[in-house]
């Protein structure tokens, strides 16, 4: 809109300096043919009375004259000049010196008409039809003026009142060309507000039919957004079919390779008891035991994440996290006494709706996650309080540690499954990277959200849960 009136705006200016220019020409080519008519005149009486007046005034007395007529005039006898004006009440008024001097001033240049300024009586155009002797003639230009002052008031508050109805009545039509987009626009954005990164997702928003004409540009725009969130939302159910696949199979490989592994680590404890088993054999049947250990432990995690994703395993109650807390705590300064540990809870309990099985795992693996991943000597702090008020409020559980922290890169992916942190951390044990991604589960199961931040000397995981007690 901006751009069609400050186009149009500039082509009526230029239209109406041009119109102004061509006007004031034409009235200024019919007040020269005015100013040569009116000389005519007075040199044609001059010429009848046989005999040259001894001023200006004299000669102008002599006939009537236009109001306004100008008339500077040498006498040949004595040499003197005068001057003359005609007023409005057609009485001939003499010029003083001063205003003689002017016109004779003004008037000395190339001959044809010209302007010329007056003090006392302003501009006029006048011609000098003198023939040896100054005789200067003129009208005044007021007029003309007047009149091109008029056209440019007109035009100026005419183009105004256009460009204010230009500008309105272009709103109006840009408004009602682009409601169709304003649809598609909105379409998007309701959609773009939608979570489709996980879980069961249905677009059922769409540009309503008749914002998609696919006759009209706009129209194109809806019909192909329709299209495109018809393949969008095809593809969401495509991938909730193949997690749901991925999530079975797991849970179905990982509970059917529990009872193998079962026997496995059976027959190996109890090869093991064989008094007459060679050294080799024996080192041979404790690694083959550890690493059935190794192997439950993993398909007891895969099993457990399939179990939360599927909304299972979460059993709810009123839990004490104050509790919890301080016993995990404890457990973490009698298996890691190389590191300082301290513990800042409420003294009232803080309690929840929650499993509190599930709470405990979650604690227990962040604290073992800074034991494991920091050098001697590192200060791990767990710490729990209350944030909000009524139904907004939260329990808040940190774990915070001045280790070494974690690479940038690596924080945007540790709570991915099987993502380790050999690459910021020296680990010391080994681990199946999942443990961040049950916590994350066992915490999203909870309605709560669990994060990190962590630069060199200061890193902090903190879950956020609900404080809702169970009723």
């Amino acid at each position: 809109m901006v751009t069609i009136v400050a186009i149009v705006s500039v082509v009526l200016v230029i239209i109406t300096t041009l119109t102004s220019a061509v006007i004031s020409n034409v009235l200024e080519e019919q007040l020269n043919e005015r100013v040569s008519s009116s000389a005519r005149d007075v040199v044609e009486m001059i010429n009848r009375s046989m005999t040259a007046p001894e001023s200006a005034a004299l000669a102008l007395d002599r006939k009537p004259i236009d109001p306004g007529f100008l008339f500077v005039y040498e006498s040949p006898s004595t040499g003197e000049t005068t001057g003359a004006v005609v007023d409005e009440d057609r009485v001939v008024v003499e010029l003083d010196e001063a205003q003689v001097q002017d016109a004779l001033a003004d008037a000395a240049g190339p001959g044809g008409a010209h302007t010329i300024v007056i003090e006392g009586l302003g501009s006029y155009r006048v011609i000098d039809v003198g023939e040896g002797t100054t005789a200067i003639m003129g009208l005044p230009t007021a007029e003309v003026q007047a009149t091109i002052g008029r056209l440019w008031r007109t035009i100026i508050f005419a183009t105004i009142g256009g460009m204010l109805l230009l500008g309105i009545a272009t709103t109006l039509v840009i408004r009602a060309g682009l409601r169709p987009l304003r649809a598609v626009a909105e379409t998007a954005t309701r959609v773009a507000q939608q979570p489709l990164d996980q879980g069961a997702v249905s677009i059922d928003e769409r540009v309503p039919e008749a914002e998609a004409d696919p006759r009209n540009e706009i129209g194109q725009v809806g019909a192909a957004l329709n299209t495109l969130l018809d393949h969008v939302e095809s593809s969401l159910h495509a991938r909730q079919r193949n997690e749901e696949l991925m999530r079975r199979f797991v849970a179905d490989a990982s509970h059917e390779l529990r009872t193998p592994l079962a026997s496995i680590r059976g027959y190996s404890e109890l090869s093991l008891r064989d008094p007459s088993l060679s050294d080799n054999t024996e080192q041979a049947l404790e690694r083959i035991q550890a690493q059935s250990i190794r192997m439950t432990s993993l398909v007891e995690d895969l099993l457990l994440l399939a179990r939360l994703d599927e909304g299972q395993e979460i059993v709810l109650g009123a839990v004490d996290l104050t509790q919890l807390a301080v016993e995990a705590l404890a457990d973490q300064q009698a298996a890691g006494p190389d590191h300082a540990w301290s513990v800042d809870v409420p003294e009232e309990p803080v309690v929840i709706a929650g499993d509190r099985g599930r709470l405990t795992q979650v604690i227990a693996n962040l604290l073992a996650n800074a034991r494991t991943h920091t050098p001697e000597g590192t200060h791990v702090e767990l710490g729990l309080r209350l944030e909000g008020e009524g139904g907004a409020t939260r329990a808040v559980l940190t774990v915070h540690d001045d280790g070494p922290g974690i690479d940038a890169d690596l924080q945007r992916e540790l709570f991915t499954r099987f993502v380790r942190g050999d690459r910021s951390r020296a680990r010391r044990t080994g681990g199946t990277g999942l443990g961040l991604s049950i916590a994350k589960a066992i915490v999203e199961a909870h309605h709560g959200e669990i994060s990190v931040h962590s630069a060199p000397g200061d890193t902090t995981f903190e879950v956020r849960l609900p404080a809702r007690p169970a009723s």
